[in-house]
């Protein structure tokens, strides 16, 4: 191999270790740098040079939040009944040096940390209470996990309980229980239902009931009112008539004693003799005899009068 050769491959390999030199490091991770087999910085995010045979790269650590599902772990509870239950942990890294060198196998330390910590929590739960209170096993789960990873540069944000599972015969007896209590609570909404109903029904006859009642009274009232008024009118009619009745008459007599005033007052212009004056007295008394009177008072002036007309009738019968 010719020396040209030989220079131009230690230029290639000296011009690839010079770009493998220059290293960038991406948003949210840090490196980890060792310089001769111990630790020597943490690259933040940007370009960074490292020293050729001399520094590597111990570990390359994302500080983005991270989510592991753990397998189910077979826990006991209090009462002695062994169920499945598997956790969710939403965890990350804080500390980028303490996690390279802190654990062995950081994701397996914190699954049996989570499994014995569970065991722990649930074995003083009966099976009711680890049923209902799902929110106070994870907060004891997470309280205990952030203090025991804290030393290994991991913070545990959260830890919930994806699954629980109690054995076959449990469950059974569990969803037996469940429609027992819907049944009951279906027969006492709907008992309930039928007593709203029948007080719904009640108060409507009783409102019914007094609205038919204020009606009635309200119809009597208007009756009684209607009647009064009947009764004024009738009795305005009648005492309007008896004042037009007493205002004809009194008219009727005011002209029938005009008419005899002026006849009198034409009589006495026409000076006339005894005979004539005699004469209309009897045309008045036999006026007044054709009324309904069963006794008559003659005058004596009429009963001469009376005599005078006889004989001019015999005179008259003569010719």
């Amino acid at each position: 191999m010719s020396l040209s050769i030989i220079i131009a491959l230690v230029i290639i390999f000296l011009i690839i270790v010079l770009i493998r030199c220059f290293r960038i490091v991406p948003q949210a991770h840090v490196f980890v740098i060792e310089r001769l087999g111990s630790f020597h910085t943490e690259w933040q995010t940007g370009i960074h040079i490292l020293m050729p045979f001399i520094d590597r790269i111990a570990g390359k650590i994302s500080l983005k939040e991270k989510v592991v599902d753990f397998k189910p772990q077979p826990v006991i509870t209090k009462d002695n009944v062994t169920m499945q239950i598997d956790t969710v942990v939403f965890y990350q890294i804080t500390d980028a040096k303490q996690y390279v060198y802190g654990v062995e196998q950081p994701l397996q330390a914190i699954e049996n940390l989570s499994a014995t910590t569970l065991r722990n929590i649930i074995g003083e739960l009966e099976l009711d209470s680890t049923l209902t209170s799902r929110d106070v096993i994870n907060t004891k789960i997470t309280a205990t996990l952030d203090q025991a990873t804290d030393r290994w540069g991991i913070k545990v944000n959260r830890v919930e309980l994806k699954n629980i599972l109690p054995p076959r015969e449990i469950q059974d007896a569990m969803e037996k229980q469940m429609k027992a209590e819907r049944e009951r609570r279906e027969k006492i909404l709907q008992a309930e239902g039928d007593k709203k109903s029948q007080i719904l029904v009640a108060e409507g006859e009783k409102e019914s009931q007094i609205l038919r009642a204020q009606a009635k009274k309200e119809s009597a009232i208007l009756e009684a009112e209607a009647e009064k008024q009947a009764m004024i009118l009738r009795a305005d009619a009648e005492r309007e008539k008896q004042v037009l009745e007493a205002t004809g008459e009194a008219e009727a007599i005011n002209l029938v004693q005009e008419a005899i005033a002026e006849s009198l007052i034409k009589l006495n212009n026409a000076a006339p003799s005894q005979k004539v004056l005699q004469l209309k007295a009897l045309e008045a008394f036999g006026k007044a005899a054709d009324g309904k009177a069963t006794k008559i008072i003659i005058p004596s002036e009429i009963q001469s009068l009376a005599g005078l007309a006889a004989g001019l009738e015999t005179i008259a019968d003569k010719h």
